[in-house]
This record gives C-alpha cells, sequence and structure tokens, in this order.
C-alpha cells in the first residue's frame, strides 16, 4: 500500500491528510485557538471525591474538571477503596486520555504513558507487550527477547509497537533510554514548580505525532507546505527516523496543496450525512451525542443476477467505506450499522468479515459483535476526541440540532392563529405580515385564503432579516 502523508499550514490551522493508494484516510487538525489536551500531562488538585461512583474529580485548569476513575489512580494493589487512594486537596499527577466531549469534561489517569515511536513507556507498569500487528514470529520473539533485556535495567512496563518491526537493538535501546530521561524530567518538574495546578508535559503537535505514529516504510512521501514546518519536521527526522529523510518534500507549487491532491473536496463531503458508493449505492451517517446509525443503501445499483448478490455486492463495497469514513472522521463510541438484509447465514459472515477486516489497519481500538436477528451489527471505537464533525460544526441556532426547521403550512397555521387571538374587530384595513424569502411565496398564494378568513387586505413582504421560522405582524 502507497501511503502519503500531505500537511497543509496557514495563518490559523494546520491540517495534516494521510493518503493511501491516493484516497484519504486519516484527517487531522489542530487550529490556533483551540487548546488541544490529549496526552497531557498535568499537577492537579483532587477537589471532590464520589464513592459512589468510584472515581474523583481532579481540577487541572479547565472550566470542567477532569474524571478520575477509581482503575486510573496509582495506588496499593490490594486497595479498592477510593477515599483512601487519593485525598480532597491533594496534588497529583495526571495525563488525559480523553478531550472533553460536548457536556462531558476530559477524563485523565495517573497511570501515564509516554509513546516514542518504536516503544511506548509506562513508568508505573511492569509488564511487557509486543503489538498484535508484528504477525512474522521470528520478529515477535527477536523483540520481546529485546524487550526483556531492557526491562532488567528500567522501573516500568514496555510497549513494542508495529513500527518496531525490523528496528535494531540500538534504536530500541536508544529510544527507551530517551523516553526515561523525559519521564525524570516531568517528575523534578512536578516536584519543584509550587504551583498546585499546572502543564508539566505537552504532548507533540499533530505534525509531529503524524511523524511519530505514521511515518514508516510504507510512507513514499511527506509533502509540506511550509518553509518553516518543513524545517522542524526535517531536524526532528534526523533525530527519530534519519533514513526517511529524503522522503520530505518541500510544497512550493501555487496552486494550494490540498486542492492538488483533492483532500480540499474530500473535506467539503464530510459535512453531508451521505456519502456515495462507487456501485451506485450511498451511506447515511447520522451522528449523535449517544452513538451513530449508518444505513446502507443500494441506490442505484442492482445486480444482474439476483437482489441477495445485489445486498451482498454492496455491502461488501460498504464496508470498506464505513472504515475509511469513521478513520476521516474520527466517529468514536458506540456505532451501529445497517446493512442491506440479506438471507443466507454464509452470505452475512462474509460482510462481517470483511468489515472486520478492513478496520483492522486502524489506530484506534475496535470491537465487532456479530450480526443481530435484525441484521445490524453493532461496534465500538476508541474515542479520544471529538468527531471531526463537532469539531468543524456549531450547533445550527433555527433547529439547535435536530436537523429540521417548522414547515412552510406550520408558519402559515401559527400566523393565523396569532391574528386570530388579537380579535380583529374591523377597524384595520390591512395586515401586513414580513416573512423570510424562503416561505414568502407560500403565503402569496395563500393570500385569498387570508382575506376570507379575516376579511381585511393582506399586504405580504419579504426579509432576509427574518429567520426561516419567525415572522412580524404589523396592523395598519
Amino acid at each position: 500500500m502507497k501511503k502519503e502523508i500531505i500537511v497543509n499550514r496557514n495563518l490559523e490551522e494546520i491540517k495534516v491528510a494521510v493518503l493511501e493508494d491516493g484516497k484519504l484516510f486519516d484527517l487531522f487538525i489542530e487550529r490556533r485557538e483551540s487548546k488541544k489536551i490529549l496526552n497531557n500531562i498535568y499537577k492537579g488538585t483532587v477537589q471532590n471525591i464520589v464513592p459512589a461512583l468510584g472515581s474523583a474529580f481532579v481540577d487541572i485548569g479547565f472550566n470542567k474538571s477532569g474524571y478520575l476513575g477509581v482503575d486510573d489512580i496509582i495506588a496499593q494493589r490490594d486497595e479498592h477503596n477510593i477515599e483512601n487512594m487519593i485525598k480532597v486537596g491533594q496534588d497529583i499527577m495526571v495525563q488525559v486520555y480523553k478531550e472533553p466531549i460536548n457536556t462531558k469534561g476530559p477524563k485523565v489517569t495517573m497511570d501515564i504513558s509516554l509513546p516514542g515511536r518504536l516503544l511506548v513507556y509506562m513508568p508505573f507498569g511492569n509488564r511487557i507487550g509486543i503489538s498484535k500487528n508484528i504477525k512474522d514470529m521470528r520478529e515477535y520473539d527477536r523483540l520481546k527477547s529485546i524487550a526483556n533485556e531492557i526491562k532488567k535495567d528500567i522501573p516500568g512496563g514496555i510497549i513494542v509497537r508495529t513500527e518496531a518491526e525490523e528496528a535494531s537493538k540500538f534504536e530500541i535501546e536508544n529510544e527507551i533510554r530517551y523516553l526515561v530521561k523525559l519521564w525524570l524530567s516531568i517528575v523534578c518538574r512536578f516536584n519543584d514548580d509550587v504551583k498546585h495546578i499546572s502543564l508539566i508535559h505537552k504532548d507533540l503537535g499533530i505534525v509531529f505525532q503524524t511523524v511519530r505514529d505514521y511515518f514508516s516504510e510504507e510512507v513514499v512521501s511527506m509533502c509540506i507546505d511550509s518553509q518553516e514546518e518543513f524545517r522542524d519536521v526535517i531536524e526532528f527526522v534526523k533525530i527519530i527516523s534519519p533514513e526517511f529523510l529524503n522522503r520530505i518534500v518541500l510544497y512550493d507549487n501555487k496552486i494550494p496543496i490540498f486542492k492538488t491532491y483533492g483532500i480540499e473536496e474530500e473535506i467539503k463531503k464530510l459535512h453531508s450525512n451521505k456519502t456515495k458508493l462507487n456501485s451506485g449505492g450511498y451511506l447515511i451517517i447520522q451522528e449523535a451525542e449517544s452513538l451513530c446509525a449508518i444505513d446502507v443503501n443500494s441506490g442505484k445499483f442492482i445486480s444482474k443476477s439476483s437482489k441477495e448478490d445485489t445486498a451482498v455486492l454492496t455491502n461488501l463495497e460498504a464496508s470498506h467505506e464505513i472504515a475509511r469514513q469513521l478513520r476521516i472522521r474520527n466517529i468514536g463510541g458506540i456505532i451501529v450499522i445497517d446493512f442491506i438484509d440479506m438471507e443466507k447465514t454464509f452470505n452475512k459472515q462474509k460482510v462481517l468479515e470483511k468489515l472486520r477486516q478492513v478496520t483492522k489497519y486502524d489506530k484506534a481500538k475496535i470491537k465487532i459483535w456479530p450480526i443481530t436477528k435484525l441484521g445490524l451489527i453493532e461496534m465500538t471505537r476508541q474515542r479520544k476526541r471529538e468527531s471531526l464533525f463537532s469539531y468543524l460544526s456549531d450547533t445550527c441556532p433555527l433547529c439547535h440540532g435536530l436537523g429540521l426547521v417548522s414547515s412552510k403550512e406550520s408558519v402559515f397555521v401559527n400566523v393565523c392563529d396569532e391574528i386570530a387571538q388579537m380579535c380583529i374587530d374591523g377597524s384595520y384595513n390591512k395586515i401586513k405580515i414580513k416573512l423570510n424569502s424562503d416561505i414568502v411565496d407560500y403565503f402569496i398564494e395563500r393570500k385569498k385564503r387570508l382575506k376570507e378568513l379575516f376579511k381585511v387586505e393582506f399586504n405580504i413582504e419579504s426579509s432576509y432579516e427574518i429567520s426561516r421560522e419567525e415572522y412580524q405582524i404589523i396592523f395598519e
């Protein structure tokens, strides 16, 4: 698979796109005014303890307190009473592992983890883990042996990432030394800082994170349109992956980089809940606070053989696109997929296995359950930050997120009711109604009906200053 990383930096934001075989699969956006706090480490103060919920709330300097569950508290192993683990007013070190979403505050943990390109170092852990994506058992055993040897000399746990495959022992040892040194500096900042609440370690920005997490042998090029960003990335890659330096390219074309690669058009499509399939079918993606529902439709596609074949072929194609859309839109939490109904158990299993296969490359943790009796597939996807749709959008001030506004007929009925309640006694010769331009024609067509109802003349006017559901009634 050919991967490309495209970086666009402008005055107010940085956007990073990851393309696979020329198609957008991951999109990260960081804006100047938005505060990214995921993976940041803070010195915080315990505000409140709720024993009934087995949780505490920690002040880390934001409007919303961080939520700390009992399982995220570092304490003695045999202690399960949260009130004996931490105390109100106590200063503790916490790391954000889930950003604030809607009305919920961030989720934090005392079990710190420091990710590198090859390893993840967990100072309070004790285990050694090897990425499940490393399938070659010889390589798996080699990495396990190196990790076991390293573990003898350092405290804490180690997880070996997929990127460590074929990395030398020297590279792995070099990275763990860097991560241990970083941890010791964080501890010093925690102890030396006289403030009760402070940021003591800021995670990498999205460009460096992408280099760390995605810049591997599969990436053929990283194209950057900012001279400053290009220099910074070069210096960063010299340290972590000097063998990839020749793959970093400065883009200096006058045409915007995202337009050249067709990414700008893809971003515009994300504002719609409808995604077309190449066959003629389509997906309807509806995000809610509690879950995301995805409906698969065959649309214009009809198989020449049978209805069952139409369903299977559309569902298989939809599985690929669903996996892609979940990554691009960064949809997390509970996801329910309504595939087109299939009769044969074999076909249902085929679609289920296809979905599992195409989602295994997702860096977010995913769990998929078997198809239900209603033909639905339920799955969960790890959610660390708000979805891209929420990040790029505000709730509509007219429909308040419902996605619907009053029909023209409903506005007409409301106007008639309000005029009727005013008890017109014949002292007015004319009534003026000011309306949104979108529905003024509807009222003009019914002027005769209004005159029959109220026995007065009506003047219908359009106004761009009046919203879709509002109106003004003026007696003349």
